[in-house]
């Protein structure tokens, strides 16, 4: 049974202060009720007992006057906002008067047994659980002692029994009284409590964002919140009996049956995502929304049946569903285009390869004097022809080196050498253009370098590209270094200038096809921006790492990590059987959802 005590230390615990004083409020009326009843009992009471003990009777005047204490005593201490010994003090005095009643009464069963019996039900209203074990010990030894004292003694008190039943009778109505208006304002307490409760819960219920549903074991719907009308367009009603399950999609019943099925039986908690019907109140037709759907089990540890009753939470996710579709097509969009742009590259780097050939062929032909001796001013002109060809067949050289890349077609072709070999022909072929700037090279190798696994062809292409770009931003007669050393499993090939440098901004886009620090019309430096994008796409399909160093005005470093024993290259597992048609793709539509929800079937 739950107590006026217990259930203030219930509310004291929530946030709202005015809340918790509610519970205390309520026990200080109670008792100060009680003991205003007890004092007017006793003094209306008071006269008559003075009465009896001028003719001899000593016990309903010890009885008024204890009601008169015990009244006074305990509505002084709880004006004072001392509950804790009111309510001890009102018990042990009500099993006080009954005590002295058994032992002055040579009966066993009296109303002195009666207002003992009182005491704990008064104790079990108001007190607490350590309280009430308290006061039924108390009673206990309380009827041991008025039974002893019955049968041992008798009368001893020398009190005829015509003198105790009326105030025995009267203290036995007034303690009823204090019980029953107890009983009667902790009942109603308890009662708006719930209903509060109750009423709190069902709005929070029907205000909830989410729709939800509540099943009973055997799978029938019981409860439904007002969310759900709004969701689906229909009225609660509308979903008793098989309406939930005729309003969700065909394709779908499959997969809310199973996850009904495994919280109901098995206890499990389930979250799907299903289509359901969704009514329009203008009378258009009905459409299909994506629903999710959170299936609970409720437990009830007190029951032992093999079925769970079921929470359903319903989730608008529609919203999601279609950005996710949009952002699906975007990405497929921007694949496609990235593959048109490939195809494009490699289409025009061919086309470009075999003229551009020519061009620096006859050009080559014409500085040697193979058709005959030029002129000064020819022999420039083809050296220049010459020059642009072979610029320019570098630039489609890179456009396919991109190109297979992006698409993934980029072969590793590795083995292992010496690091050592790269340097001087990567030296010899930047060396014209450092001439040009003036620039010198300073290398360190570390002696011992171990011999690396790697594609010697990609490898001096990296160092390539990376000292043409230290050369190009390198201001005239600067610098450039080039280290090489062992780290740990790594071989680490830095290069490194004096040059323009580039800032954070321009560090973040580092890999970037087609990108330059300096980037826009009035550029100063030539350029696809090409080069580090390819760096990137090498030293990545090595498995090794790209750092870049660098500040605005006072250089930048390259710094390439590869591991010396070669990229983890897997090979495909054998037994495979290879297809001898070629199958044709199965046809994908691009978004299937906006044409099934355009209309409810």
């Amino acid at each position: 049974m739950r107590s006026l005590l217990a259930w203030g230390k219930i509310r004291r615990t929530g946030s709202d202060g005015r809340h918790r004083r509610r519970p205390d409020a309520l026990l200080r009326t109670t008792l100060a009720s009680n003991a205003q009843l007890i004092l007017v009992a006793s003094c209306l009471c008071m006269p008559a007992a003075l009465l009896a003990l001028i003719h001899g009777g000593i016990m309903p005047a010890i009885l008024a006057g204890l009601g008169l204490a015990t009244g006074g005593a305990t509505l002084l201490w709880t004006r004072q906002g001392n509950p804790e010994r009111a309510v001890p003090g009102q018990v042990y005095a009500l099993m006080l008067a009954g005590t002295l009643l058994t032992i002055a009464d040579p009966k066993i069963v009296d109303f002195g047994l009666a207002l003992i019996l009182l005491g704990p039900i008064l104790a079990s209203l108001l007190g607490g659980s350590r309280q009430r074990r308290r006061v039924w010990g108390i009673a206990v030894a309380a009827m041991l002692l008025g039974a002893a004292s019955g049968v041992l003694h008798g009368n001893w008190l020398a009190f005829p029994d015509d003198d105790l039943r009326l105030p025995g009778g009267i203290a036995f109505v007034i303690a009823a009284l204090v019980v029953a208006h107890t009983s009667n304002r902790l009942n109603t307490a308890f009662e708006v409590f719930d209903r509060g409760q109750l009423n709190a819960y069902r709005h929070l219920i029907d205000h909830m964002q989410d729709g939800v549903l509540r099943f009973s074991r055997d799978g029938e719907l019981l409860f439904s919140s007002r969310t759900v009308e709004k969701l689906l367009g229909c009225r609660r009603y509308e979903l008793m009996g098989s309406g939930l399950l005729d309003r969700i999609h065909v394709l779908d019943r499959p997969a809310y049956m199973t996850a009904f099925a495994d919280t109901n039986r098995g206890g499990r908690s389930r979250k799907i995502e299903i289509r359901m019907r969704q009514d329009t109140a203008s009378g258009a037709a009905p459409r299909f929304v994506w629903i999710e759907m959170g299936l609970s089990p409720v437990s009830d540890t007190s029951s032992d049946a093999d079925r769970h009753e079921l929470v359903v939470l319903l989730r608008d996710v529609t919203d999601r569903r279609d950005q996710e579709n949009a952002m699906q097509a975007a990405r497929k969009a921007a694949e496609m285009a990235s593959e048109a742009k490939t195809r494009f590259l490699a289409t025009i780097g061919h086309e470009l390869r075999t003229p551009l050939n020519a061009i620096i062929g006859f050009s080559d032909m014409m500085t040697s004097n193979i058709g005959g001796e030029l002129s000064p001013v020819h022999r420039e002109y083809a050296g220049l022809i010459h020059d642009s060809g072979t610029h320019l067949i570098g630039v489609v050289g890179m456009l396919l080196d991109m190109s297979r890349l992006e698409a993934g077609k980029f072969e590793l072709h590795t083995e292992g050498f010496s690091p050592e070999v790269l340097l001087d022909p990567c030296l010899s072929m930047v060396g014209p253009l450092a001439r040009a700037k003036n620039v010198t090279f300073q290398s360190d190798l570390q002696r011992g370098l171990p011999t690396i696994v790697a594609d010697e062809r990609a490898c001096r292409q990296v160092l390539i590209n990376l000292l043409s770009n230290a050369v190009k931003f390198s201001h005239e007669g600067g610098v450039v270094t080039v280290t090489m050393k062992r780290q740990g499993s790594w071989l680490n090939i830095t290069v490194g200038d004096r040059g323009i440098g580039m800032g954070p901004e321009a560090i973040a886009h580092i890999g970037e096809p087609f990108f330059q620090a300096n980037d826009g019309l009035a550029r100063r430096y030539e350029g696809t921006g090409l080069g580090l994008s390819i760096v990137k796409g090498l030293i990545d399909l090595h498995q090794g790492t790209l750092r870049v160093s660098s500040e605005a005005g006072v250089g930048t470093t390259m710094t390439v990590l590869l591991p010396i024993n070669g990229p983890e290259i897997k090979m495909p597992e054998t037994g495979q059987v290879a297809p001898l048609r070629r199958q044709e793709a199965a046809p994908v539509i691009a978004d299937p959802w906006p044409e099934q929800r355009r209309s409810a079937k």
